[in-house]
């Protein structure tokens, strides 16, 4: 008799799909984990729609409407495992911008008729809503982290994603740093590891897309090393309030600087 394949649903919430894509773009191991699971849900992929338990959800998105608070519920309910993937998922996402202001002020400027968008006044992380087993953080997601989420779920372990920031890679690539060597702001030292260091490898400074990392950092000093690159405190608010504002890390140190008060 063979075993059943365990049973595999991606789902969508506020977000812009990258995610979901970030899975559909592993290519030559796609087919595999195809092989490996049964896709249930993944309207990303296939019109199929199997009910009844999930072994795994991988969750894209935010929460954003009533709607969304009600259907993360009963996603929940119906996976023996849940794991957020995204800046949106774990942290709000970009459109958590809207936490620190009026939603009510954009509805009616974006649309003829404001009363009929079910929006909440803010966008949240998919773990303010309902237990979960794990966070893959990213901007989009990092597709090698993402088939490590898979394969672990799947052999009943954790996920060994690293906690470390991107100064680490940084540092195992050997790249100059931006900061020492040009005085390029760079939020590397506090942000999560995932992204192979890619903006220092351009000679950029990190934008912090994989969001706060893990381990304790110090986000105060990093802001006071800003300044003395000569960033105002609008520069600090906006290098905090990004993909990852939502974040509880960034969204102190944002608002630390916000003195529109």
């Amino acid at each position: 008799m063979s075993r059943r394949r365990p049973r595999l649903a991606v789902w969508k919430f506020a977000s812009c799909d990258g995610c979901q894509l970030s899975l559909l773009d592993c290519e030559d191991e796609l087919l595999e984990i195809a092989a490996a699971v049964e896709i249930a849900y993944f309207k990303e992929a296939t019109s199929t729609a199997l009910r009844g338990k999930y072994d795994l959800s991988l969750v894209e998105g935010s929460v954003s409407s009533r709607k969304d608070a009600e259907r993360i519920v009963a996603v929940r309910r119906a996976s023996r495992r849940l794991v957020p993937i995204g800046a949106c998922a774990t942290a709000g996402g970009i459109q958590a911008l809207r936490n620190f202001c009026r939603v009510e002020g954009f509805l009616s400027l974006v649309y003829a008729r404001p009363e009929h968008i079910d929006a909440l006044a803010t966008s949240t992380a998919i773990a303010d809503h309902v237990p979960v087993d794990f966070e893959l953080r990213g901007c989009p997601i990092d597709k090698r982290q993402l088939l490590e989420v898979i394969s672990a779920f799947l052999n009943g372990r954790r996920p060994a994603v690293a906690a470390h920031s991107v100064c680490l890679e940084c540092k195992r690539r050997l790249h100059v740093c931006v900061m020492v060597a040009h005085g390029t702001p760079c939020m590397g030292p506090v942000t999560h590891a995932g992204c192979g260091a890619l903006c220092p490898h351009h000679h950029r400074g990190c934008y912090g897309c994989y969001g706060p990392m893990e381990t304790p950092l110090n986000a105060p000093s990093l802001s006071r090393a800003f300044v003395q690159l000569g960033c105002g405190e609008a520069d600090l608010v906006a290098a905090f309030r990004s993909f990852n504002a939502g974040a509880p890390a960034f969204r102190a140190e944002g608002e630390a600087h916000d003195r529109e008060d």
